[in-house]
């Protein structure tokens, strides 16, 4: 090895961004490893978990496709039903497209090939992550707790199942950076790649449209900025059209997400779930998820007052507001503020990166900890859909 080669090698291993991959993966492996100590002694299998509810579609569509799933493989709404050629469009096509390409290769199936996936979507987001704390104006130290705050978040245990958070997280965090570095057509792309992923990306979409017009207002890169605002919601647009013109109905995937209970009753229902919760005698996933999302409102505030850039606050709290706003499955509400946690965490990343080096690693290991257990709980010890 040359002195050149070296001095590149001792680069990599003393890069920030190689620090934060490795501070994800280590946080993510302790929550595995708490993951199988609980199967353990529930007599469930890990790999089982990992592919389980949601991830079972994923993987079923990446083998299949959309038309080729019927009522004989045992998929079902949360009501019970399926309806052939319809059930299906619940579910985006980016990630099962990339579980396809991935298995396509000799000797990988779709369990190895979504799993691996999202080892690298995620390791790609968290360098994401501490771009953006350094666009923030924090340093490394402060971005390597927000990474690890991020990958040991109640419901991370998701980034490691065959779900879309890795890759919705990944698209999400670099359109924010690529917005605040004013780089609108890749921020664009990013947008539409998380259209393509799920719904949730309408609130991405609108921050970086909003971000892109106000470029444009202030005569800044005009041209892209164009560009950026008619590139993001191509992907959202696309499928929803995609779904029309196979069921010739354009409320076709609106339908199909009320067998999951999904529409937006502009949070009667998230309040009710709440009230219940707090006044009556909860389950654990119950308590902790109304915590969390009582967590996430307070944790928005924050980001608000913390004169974080504005699109990032919006982008936190807009994510929550459409968490409460819609009704549907109340344990998945932790879930889907898990694409949001790396802005809405960054106010306690910051107050931690300050404090000396014992309190910091103290209470970061706590904070994981008690995060990696309602993860693992939910796959565990909760019988329902997270």
């Amino acid at each position: 090895m040359n002195s050149t080669t070296r001095d590149r090698s001792r680069a990599v291993l003393t890069s920030a961004y190689t620090h934060a991959v490795a501070v994800y993966l280590l946080v993510r492996v302790a929550g595995l490893a708490l993951l199988t100590a609980l199967a353990a002694t529930n007599d469930t299998g890990v790999l089982n978990a990992l592919t389980s509810w949601d991830g079972g579609w994923y993987l079923a569509l990446a083998e299949r496709g959309y038309d080729n799933i019927t009522d004989a493989d045992g998929f079902v709404d949360a009501r019970g039903e399926f309806a052939e050629g319809y059930t299906a469009y619940a579910f985006f096509p980016l990630y099962p497209m990339l579980i396809a390409a991935v298995s396509a290769m000799p000797g990988i199936g779709v369990v190895p090939a979504a799993l691996g996936l999202n080892v690298v979507l995620g390791a790609v987001a968290v360098c994401g992550v501490l771009r953006l704390t350094r666009l923030s104006g924090h340093d490394d130290r402060t971005g390597l707790v927000l990474v690890a705050l991020w990958a040991g978040a109640p419901m991370a245990v998701t980034l490691s199942m065959a779900y879309t958070e890795a890759l919705f997280s990944a698209l999400a965090v670099w359109a924010l950076v690529f917005a605040l570095q004013r780089e609108w057509i890749p921020a664009g792309l990013c947008c539409l790649g998380a259209g393509l992923t799920r719904s949730t990306a309408t609130v991405l979409i609108g921050v970086i449209v909003l971000a892109a017009l106000v470029s444009i207002w202030r005569r800044h890169r005009i041209g892209h900025a164009i560009t950026g605002v008619l590139i993001a919601p191509l992907g959202l647009l696309a499928y929803w059209m995609y779904t029309a013109g196979k069921t010739s109905s354009f409320a076709t995937w609106f339908e199909v997400q009320e067998g999951w209970g999904s529409h937006v009753d502009y949070g009667v229902s998230t309040l009710a779930w709440v009230t219940n919760t707090m006044t009556g005698d909860p389950p654990a996933m119950d308590l902790g998820g109304v915590l969390i999302v009582l967590g996430a409102v307070v944790l928005a505030v924050l980001t608000a007052l913390n004169r974080m850039a504005w699109p990032l606050v919006l982008y936190g709290i807009g994510t929550v507001l459409l968490v409460i706003a819609v009704s549907g499955i109340e344990f998945s509400k932790p879930r889907f503020l898990l694409p949001a946690a790396f802005v809405l965490l960054m106010p306690v990343a910051i107050g931690l990166a300050k404090r000396h080096t014992a309190t910091l690693v103290t209470g970061t290991a706590g904070i994981v900890a008690l995060g990696s257990w309602y993860s693992a709980y939910s796959l565990i010890g909760w019988p329902y859909a997270v």
